[in-house]
């Protein structure tokens, strides 16, 4: 039985557990949602639509709590749980650098970012106060690491086809020793997932373009081997992820991990995976946090979204670097809950509202109000305005058990630039049985919390068919406009059937497959999971109106296996054999 099998029926024993809990509100445990729900900001004017971004981000563990930086943010957030964030503006830090690295060395927090060229600390972000140690080179997407030996290196490169460089820092003075080594560069025959173009052929390569972005390094340690990650193609694409080189030495010489890329998120609801981080949360867990992309006002119109991650066993091989973005952007716990996230992290919690019938009070041309319910964070529905009183309302089709709601707004026509006390939605979402009768389900009237990104799990389970959302404020001047929104619970349907016939032909060009089923009667759509051997199958892709798949971004000189998974409101039915690919 492969891993993802494992995951699932531990998934089910967690929902038989859970449906013995008593009824108080603290017998559920909490869970998180993706995109992340931060206040993110508006981005300074620059002669585009506004727009929020956050991006290229890192996670560290200090002072017991987690405290995340991300690029263009105007400071950083701080939180004890990971899901409850509050923001610091601090002073003494270049806070319009991309790209932010942090870690802790000899119990203080050390900080610099793209075009810094100094390095910052301080032991209490808390307060807000830095204080700058050290001038520096222009280190390109830096990413700092302190090795479990006192010793400390930089790893940077951000450039078409890169290279990823590092060198040695002196412990204290923190400037250079010697001269930054190359350590590796794209290779886009031989790594498929590094090409902008996935259909891009071999003469197409050797003509040079186009390059993709090899950037944003990231650094992990484990049993005394040093797992180097870095991010392609770009950031502007679903496909940007982190792949994996590993070596001896944290100078190298390295050499490639064939599972890469090892965190892939290309569809879906929350799509993209690179320049981030892989952190440990206090009980050892690892995680992973990446950028995920919106990109219709501009290419770097980018959220963050995390994902269990860690390393798994592989006989006679290195441990492989592992994320879990398996539904990636449907419910899953809070770090502290399952002892091992990677190998059960989620409730259970199906999606309701997928392509359900919407209506609502108006709709601005060219922004139906079918986009709040077609999983996809790059569409939206938009009201004519953003006046009190319009409102958006979803038939689930059947009376279903709601356990959580993620509300995501769009900022239509939003006018603020940087960050603001006013930047914050009111609203009320309610419930009904027959879509007469309503009863508030979450009343966001009184609230003065910017949550674009709005999730919350519910304190009891509550069944009901229709969900009405009413606007009572929007932030920024912007219309009363939803990205999704998204129900989560138990359809108390049928899951779909086992999908059979599947097949996986290899084509001409190596870095692709093709991969064939056959339906699945009740599914909403399906997941291919794929990898190197039938109990690896960690990478997958959802597949949405159809039962094909051009499987993209592959590795030349490697096998692969896949089986393919069917989901709907009630449940998802793992596929029961991993086919090669011939």
């Amino acid at each position: 039985m492969d891993n993802m099998n494992s995951r699932m029926l531990l998934v089910l024993s967690w929902l038989l557990l859970n449906l013995s809990l008593s009824a108080a509100e603290n017998s559920r445990p909490e869970t998180f949602c993706n995109p992340m729900d931060l206040n993110y900001r508006f981005r300074p004017k620059d002669n585009h639509q506004p727009r929020r971004e956050a991006a290229d981000p890192t996670m560290v563990w200090f002072n017991n709590e987690y405290w995340l930086f991300a690029s263009k943010s105007g400071g950083y957030w701080r939180s004890a749980d990971m899901k409850n964030w509050s923001f610091v503006a601090p002073t003494g830090l270049p806070l319009e650098d991309y790209a932010p690295t942090a870690e802790v060395i000899a119990g203080k927090l050390y900080f610099t970012a793209y075009d810094s060229k100094a390095i910052y600390t301080t032991d209490n972000p808390a307060d807000g106060q830095w204080r700058k140690v050290a001038d520096a080179p222009n280190f390109a997407d830096p990413a700092l690491f302190a090795d479990d030996d006192g010793r400390v290196y930089m790893y940077d490169g951000c450039a078409p086809n890169g290279p990823i460089k590092g060198v040695e820092l002196d412990a204290k003075t923190f400037t250079p020793i010697g001269e930054r080594t190359l350590l590796f560069a794209a290779d886009r025959q031989r790594h498929g997932w590094e090409n902008k173009q996935p259909f891009v052929s071999d003469e197409d390569i050797a003509k040079g373009g186009p390059k993709p972005y090899v950037e944003g390094a990231w650094m992990n340690k484990h049993k005394d081997l040093y797992y180097l990650q870095y991010s392609a193609p770009g950031t502007e694409l679903k496909t940007y992820a982190d792949g994996v080189y590993i070596s001896e030495k944290p100078l190298g010489p390295y050499r490639y991990e064939a599972y890469s890329p090892f965190d892939t998120r290309a569809a879906g609801f929350c799509c993209g995976t690179g320049h981030g981080s892989t952190f440990r949360d206090p009980r050892g867990n690892y995680w992973h946090i990446g950028s995920a992309i919106i990109g219709k006002r501009h290419m770097f119109e980018r959220r963050l979204a995390v994902y269990p991650a860690g390393f798994v066993s592989v006989s006679g091989e290195p441990d492989q670097l592992v994320c879990d973005t398996y539904l990636g952007d449907y419910p899953q716990f809070v770090p502290g809950v399952a002892a091992d996230p990677l190998k059960m992290n989620s409730p259970g919690w199906m999606l309701l509202s997928y392509k359900k019938t919407v209506t609502a009070s108006s709709a601005l041309d060219g922004f139906a109000p079918e986009s709040a319910v077609d999983e996809n964070l790059q569409t939206w529905w938009s009201a004519a305005d953003g006046q009190s009183g319009q409102w958006l309302q979803v038939d689930l089709g059947k009376p279903c058990r709601i356990e959580a709601v993620q509300v995501n707004f769009a900022d239509q026509d939003a006018v603020a630039y940087g960050r603001e006390e006013e930047h914050y939605y009111q609203w009320l979402l309610e419930v009904s049985d027959d879509g007469a009768a309503w009863r508030p389900l979450i009343d966001r009237r009184d609230s003065k919390r910017d949550a674009p990104h709005d999730y919350t799990q519910l304190p009891l389970t509550v069944t009901g068919r229709y969900l009405k959302l009413t606007n009572t404020r929007m932030p920024a001047g912007a219309k009363f406009s939803v990205s999704g929104l998204r129900v989560f619970g138990h359809g108390d349907g049928k899951a779909p059937l086992t999908v059979s016939g599947v097949e996986a032909k290899r084509l001409e060009n190596k870095r692709l497959a093709k991969v064939n089923w056959s339906p699945s009667a009740g599914a909403d759509f399906y997941i291919v999971r794929y990898g190197l051997a039938p109990g690896r199958l960690y990478s997958n892709i959802q597949v949405y109106d159809k039962t094909e798949l051009d499987l993209t971004g592959l590795n030349t000189d490697v096998g692969y296996f896949v089986s393919v998974d069917a989901v709907n409101d009630s449940g998802v039915t793992m596929g029961t054999r991993a086919v090669p690919v011939k």
